[in-house]
């Protein structure tokens, strides 16, 4: 027996395919003699129907929401002194993002990459330490609006909905389905 694990409309991640889809048509498959379809596929418009074991469903990921700075450090390079890179912006030196509160995890970069362009990647390295701070900002901002839609001006209105659909890609992790076990049955 089968139940229907999604709902129409709702959206899905089809990872054959590797797009997010929005669910059509729920499909029951019907034998004669049960209760229960036999099978569910989904229509997602993607030109074939999938089964439920294709598809997952975001879920909110609320790990790192608790008020975290992240920091931005200069580790020595190892393979370059000062004299050697007197080019860059801060010279025997590289940024390194410390995501944890004990000053190890989080971004580094190739000392290579980083004598290419190293104005890039200083400016990377500033904007992942802010990545916290923007994220609340942008928080802020979508419950600011939430909180009286109608009375705020349009422009906030479009720049709350960037802020939901890039918090979204933030948030939202891909599980599986949870499936729903049928009923046991009883012997006659």
């Amino acid at each position: 027996m089968a139940r229907a694990q999604f709902q129409k409309g709702q959206r899905v991640w089809v990872e054959c395919v590797g797009a997010w889809a929005q669910i059509e048509k729920v499909q029951p498959v019907w034998a004669k003699g049960f209760d229960e379809p036999v099978r569910v596929t989904y229509d997602v418009g993607l030109g074939r129907e999938f089964l439920a074991q294709e598809l997952l469903v975001p879920v909110e990921d609320d790990a790192g929401r608790d008020g975290e700075r992240w920091r931005l450090l200069r580790a020595r390079n190892k393979w370059q002194t000062a004299e050697d890179c007197p080019h860059h912006p801060f010279p025997g030196t590289y940024p390194v993002v410390v995501t944890d509160p004990t000053d190890w995890g989080g971004w580094r970069v190739p000392g290579a990459e980083y004598d290419r362009d190293p104005e890039r990647i200083e400016r990377q390295a500033r904007l992942i330490s802010a990545a916290p701070d923007l994220e609340h900002l942008a928080r802020s901002l979508l419950e600011a609006v939430a909180e009286s839609p109608e009375d705020a001006p349009p422009v906030m209105q479009g720049l709350a909905g960037r802020a939901r659909d890039l918090l979204r890609a933030v948030d939202e992790v891909l599980a599986a389905p949870v499936t729903m076990t049928a009923p046991a049955s009883r012997a006659a």
